[in-house]
């Protein structure tokens, strides 16, 4: 999508839970289908900071060919890049966990509040009705490091894109049509969506929400949070003061008078959002 968003310019890409480079090898394929190899990409931290646990990346012939080789980078590669864009201008988007961020911030202090930061995850209301109503738990971004989320969420000039608001915007079986016209990128998109919808049925997850389509395939999460690093005026964001709070080692955020300010969504519009996301894959086969 932010290939395909006029007026952006990516600084730099870097990949988190990512042993041995294996999630950096898949950017470089899917920047690599797009002619945008120009791209910096950096393999980040391979393990929790937290628990130091591993999150395997999927490895599944339906979503990347199995031909792709692993691509780690030097250790503090990431951190250089990171800094890099921030001396550029750029606004950071984390769209997995936070654990980049956090090291970023405890060995060069201060960086997270030089530019915007915006982050998919950060649980604080619940979801609407009608939606899953799931609770922090699933909030795999923060669960995964909920050291490295208290951090960013103590430094940052933060907005959290919560996983509740982005429950509205899906990808649909409907969508699929449209991708595989869209070249070899799109193509690699609805391959991987429909994998994704069959390994999670998620159809079945559709049918039994009012508020999902029947022919649910995925949730647009990360999408989602690009787009409100944008300016995209389809979510709606609200100003609130907000402490982290643990409680059986999951980590959810609560308004307080004294916490730290944060731009939270709340909302998004799902169908405005559907079109934007499709005409942006549609333009990043044209480049």
């Amino acid at each position: 999508m932010l290939l395909g968003w006029a007026g952006v310019e990516i600084t730099g890409i870097t990949t988190v839970a990512d042993p041995a480079g294996r999630r950096a090898a898949y950017v470089a394929h899917l920047l690599h289908l797009a002619d945008r190899d120009d791209i910096p990409l950096a393999a980040g931290a391979e393990v929790s900071s937290t628990t130091l646990g591993q999150a395997d990346p999927v490895i599944d012939e339906r979503q990347w060919p199995a031909s792709i080789t692993p691509r780690p980078s030097p250790p503090g590669a990431a951190l250089d890049l990171l800094e890099r864009s921030l001396d550029a201008g750029a606004t950071l988007v984390a769209i997995g966990p936070y654990t980049n961020l956090a090291l970023l911030e405890i060995t060069r202090a201060g960086s997270l509040n030089r530019q915007p930061v915006v982050v998919m995850g950060g649980w604080v209301q619940p979801p609407m009705p009608g939606l899953p109503q799931w609770g922090p738990d699933m909030d795999f971004n923060v669960q995964w490091d909920t050291r490295a989320a208290e951090v960013v969420a103590s430094t940052a000039q933060l907005t959290m894109v919560t996983l509740p608001a982005t429950l509205n915007a899906h990808l649909s079986r409907a969508d699929l049509p449209r991708l595989r016209a869209a070249g070899p990128l799109g193509q690699l998109l609805a391959r991987q969506g429909e994998a994704h919808g069959q390994a999670y049925q998620m159809e079945k997850l559709g049918s039994e929400h009012s508020g999902l389509p029947d022919d649910l395939l995925n949730f647009q999460y990360d999408p989602v949070a690009c787009a409100v690093a944008l300016g995209w005026a389809g979510a709606t964001v609200e100003d609130m003061r907000l402490r982290a709070l643990q409680r059986d080692g999951v980590l959810s955020f609560e308004p307080h008078s004294k916490g730290r300010l944060t731009r939270v969504v709340v909302d998004v519009d799902g169908a405005a959002f559907r079109e934007t996301w499709l005409s942006a894959v549609d333009a990043a086969t044209r480049y």
